[in-house]
């Protein structure tokens, strides 16, 4: 102890320090990871710390991978051991941070570690007790995100009798800490101490630490749901930088270590079993698919995006791919056609203003029961990469908007997404469309046209995004489409909601002996499992498959945003002035206004037809074969609609104005006769038809030329 020399003492164990299995040893190697490893000559992870700290980003996302490349036992370790190795990385990284960066702040801010890998994808039905205190990696869709909260690290004690401190460290996660029942404080030499009283410990706020934390609420995709299953939901927890990374309706992966927390009282109130416990996820990182698919090559292959460019080059690629929508049933070829142009979507547009114009097709098919509308709304649900089905009757304004639930511990209100939110940038498919209450339709007014939901419940008042397509069936007012009625007589909707669809068909199931034996041999050859006789294009590509078609529909509309030329332009332009006369005059003649209305927005629904049909082919500019064929679309469906009522509504005037001038010959002013004479006289004896009478009767009674007595029962000519 005398020498002049400098003494030095280990103070840590001496397994510490030599062991190859010491935390110091596993920190080492973290710290050795983030300063050397490089990809192609750049030190990846040593760059990102630099410009995260000089934006002042105190995180690190390493991707597992990289780690595994480096040294595979360590990266066994953090998958399989992450609370006890994820501290150490970022201890690991606070030291690079220091020995690179921060060399004049003396205490460097903690850093978050956050992971991302692209392997080893389990499922929500997958996790059971054998993952726990595991690394796992889950897709699914967030479908509610609480306000964001402080979580304490570090409590600071103050005992209220001896005014003595001390901290509490508190561990991450959902699980709390519990203060310590007595005070420890030990008494100096020669002082008399005073025992303190049970629960002397208060939480002095201004001397502890805290960090931002939030709860999510991860639901499995509904296309991974098995039939008859309802969708399971896990709870997540982020903190630090991971908060407000996602809202509800983002479809995303997440990367957490499955953790247990004590759920505290059970349902009915009492104190929950002691051995039982909650499972949910502790977020190390969140990856959306919107973040996935931006990376492009991550996604697509060289050799698929090689494929996909041969197949735009096709001149048969929209009648193959129309062909591939639902090939085993017959005809409908033009709304496979429509169905087609829906999956693809035109091109969203922000003007200088800020206002937004949608980009997505919504399409209605109405008609008889039994002409597989159904059936084509299922295939839709299979084949969109994001899609959602739901029947009219099963569904409320709440279930297709959002609806505003309480949080059981914490008693806020929060949002939950419902269908138009979960299929944001996807199609959403309403079969029974008029069975649905007319308040549950109005609700999804704004998220056709805005492609927004507003949200005032609760005290909440927000906007949600639903840039969705939509595609309902609906029957008629009669269960069957009756010709001698007007649309608006067959259709059972408001004008408000069947102008926001772009596209209307009528389907009819037509009595025609031809069709009717070509199409029995279809089902039965469909039935007894032979290839359907499904005609194919000349030089087509065959028929596509279910995979195939989805990724060609995710890379077109990822990579290809059309505009219109300006001989197509004007080509719109004119051809929407000529459509305008017509439905004038055909107005005029009937007398009425047409049910199904022919606005500005059915102007740019030719538009967005027109430019999907470009980004099936990945063209840029959308040319003026793309302008016809979307006219031929859109007369084939909307306009043939309001030609059929108008077509039907001027036979019917013809026959009503031959009808009136029947009863002015058969009445004469100040006469009266029953109304079962007349139908006997006149539709029986005369041939007419009983709606002509029907119509007939009402415009004289409108005009005071008759009137009814007797309950409607005899019929008395009261005027010229």
């Amino acid at each position: 102890m005398d020498r002049a020399s400098v003494y030095s003492l280990p103070v840590l164990r001496p397994d510490e320090s030599t062991s190859e299995n010491s935390r110091l040893h596993f920190q080492a190697l973290f710290k050795n990871f983030i300063e050397i490893f490089r990809l192609e000559n750049a030190f990846i992870y040593r760059d990102q710390l630099r410009e995260n700290v000089l934006v002042q980003n105190y995180y690190l996302d390493v991707d597992v991978a990289h780690l595994i490349s480096y040294d595979e036992s360590l990266a066994h370790r953090l998958v399989n051991e992450p609370a006890e190795y994820i501290p150490l990385f970022e201890s690991a990284i606070r030291e690079t941070a220091r020995s690179f960066l921060l060399l004049s702040l003396p205490t460097p801010p903690t850093f978050q570690l956050q992971l991302h890998s692209t392997s080893n994808l389990l499922t929500l039905r997958d996790l059971d007790s054998s993952y726990i205190s595991h690394l796992v990696r889950i897709p699914g869709i967030i479908i509610s995100s609480s306000s964001l909260s402080s979580k304490a690290t570090l409590l600071t004690l103050e005992c209220r009798n001896c005014h003595s401190r001390k901290t509490l460290p508190v561990a991450s996660g959902m699980g709390g800490v519990t203060l310590p029942r007595t005070c420890d404080r030990v008494a100096m030499p020669g002082e008399d101490l005073e025992k303190c009283p049970l629960d002397p410990y208060f939480v002095v706020h201004e001397k502890s630490e805290f960090v931002d934390s939030q709860k999510l609420k991860l639901q499995e995709a509904p296309d991974a749901v098995p039939v008859g299953d309802l969708p399971r939901h896990i709870e997540l927890y982020a903190d630090r930088y991971l908060c407000n990374r996602v809202v509800a309706g983002t479809r995303c992966t997440v990367m957490g270590i499955f953790s247990i927390f004590d759920g505290g009282k059970s349902a009915r109130g009492k104190a929950a079993d002691v051995a039982i416990r909650n499972p949910y996820i502790r977020l190390v990182g969140i990856q959306t698919d919107t973040e996935q698919s931006s990376k492009g090559n991550l996604v697509f292959t060289e050799q698929e995006e090689q494929e996909f460019l041969e197949m735009a080059r096709n001149p048969n690629l929209y009648e193959s791919f129309a062909n591939s929508i639902a090939p085993s049933i017959y005809g409908s070829d033009n709304i496979k056609k429509a169905i087609t142009c829906l999956l693809f979507g035109g091109s969203k547009k922000i003007l200088p203003d800020g206002m937004k114009l949608r980009g997505d097709i919504n399409v209605l098919l109405l008609g008889d029961p039994g002409t597989a509308k159904s059936q084509l709304l299922k295939f839709v649900e299979k084949v969109a990469p994001i899609a959602i089905y739901t029947s009219g009757k099963g569904s409320s304004a709440a279930g297709l908007t959002a609806s505003v639930q309480r949080d059981a511990q914490t008693r806020e209100f929060f949002l939950e997404g419902g269908a138009m939110v979960l299929a944001d940038q996807g199609v959403v498919c309403i079969d029974e469309f008029d069975k649905m209450r007319d308040e549950d339709r109005v609700a999804i007014h704004e998220a056709m046209e805005q492609q927004t939901i507003s949200i005032a419940k609760a005290g909440i008042t927000t906007i949600l995004n639903a840039r969705t397509s939509v595609l309902a069936a609906a029957n008629p007012v009669f269960g069957r489409y009756d010709d001698m009625k007007s649309p608006g007589d067959n259709i059972d909707f408001q004008t408000t909601i069947l102008s926001r669809f772009d596209m209307i068909f009528i389907v009819k199931d037509v009595h025609d002996p031809t069709r009717d034996d070509t199409l029995a041999r279809h089902v039965m050859a469909t039935q007894m499992g032979r290839t359907p006789a499904v005609p194919q294009p000349e030089q087509g590509m065959g028929e596509w498959s279910l995979a195939k078609m989805r990724r060609y529909i995710s890379y077109c509309r990822s990579r290809c945003a059309p505009r219109l030329a300006p001989d197509a332009a004007e080509m719109l332009s004119s051809q929407f002035v000529q459509i305008r006369k017509s439905i004038l005059a055909a107005e005029k003649s009937a007398g009425e206004r047409s049910s199904i209305p022919i606005t500005v927005r059915q102007l740019e629904a030719i538009i967005r037809i027109t430019e999907s049909l470009a980004k099936m082919q990945l063209s840029p500019v959308a040319t003026v074969e793309h302008v016809k064929e979307a006219m031929r679309l859109f007369l084939a469906s909307t306009m043939d609609a309001v030609e059929q009522g108008a077509q039907a509504t001027g036979e019917l005037m013809a026959e009503v104005a031959k009808v009136e001038a029947e009863l002015r010959r058969r009445l004469p002013i100040g006469w009266s006769t029953s109304r079962a004479t007349l139908r006997r006289e006149i539709c029986g004896n005369r041939g007419f038809s009983e709606a002509a009478l029907e119509r007939a009767l009402l415009v004289m009674q409108r005009r005071e030329t008759v009137q009814m007595r007797n309950g409607g029962g005899s019929v008395f000519r009261s005027g010229v």
